[in-house]
């Protein structure tokens, strides 16, 4: 089992920024991906970010530019520094990690950016 929390969404102006945090505890030994998603109201959820155990990242074109992702394998940790925000990157971003057959979620964080 994998347990992960995330913290860091809040509220924001459009061209601000903010920086998501997810701690992973637990059987971590064999995550094979950690990364982010988000779900915005009537939306799928989406991939918007991973790191794979090789170090490989995914964006999603959508954020390209703008985000970062970033792994602490030391203190198990993903990061998400996300800059120049727009009004659509409005949802819930959940923190999420991957071993073969299985996916760990968090509780999720909104982030809300305004005009």
């Amino acid at each position: 089992q994998v347990q992960l929390v995330e913290s860091g969404g809040g509220l924001v102006q459009a061209g601000g920024s903010l920086r998501l945090s997810c701690a992973a505890s637990g059987s971590i030994f064999s995550l094979s991906a950690m990364g982010w998603y988000r779900q915005a109201p009537g939306k799928q959820r989406e991939l918007v970010a991973l790191v794979t155990s090789g170090g490989t990242l995914v964006y999603a074109d959508s954020v390209k530019g703008r985000f970062t992702i970033s792994r602490d394998n030391a203190n198990n940790t993903v990061n998400l520094q996300m800059n120049d925000l727009k009004r659509e990157d409005t949802a819930v971003y959940y923190c999420n990690a991957k071993q073969i057959g299985y996916n760990y979620w968090g509780p999720g964080t909104q982030v809300t950016v305004s005009s």
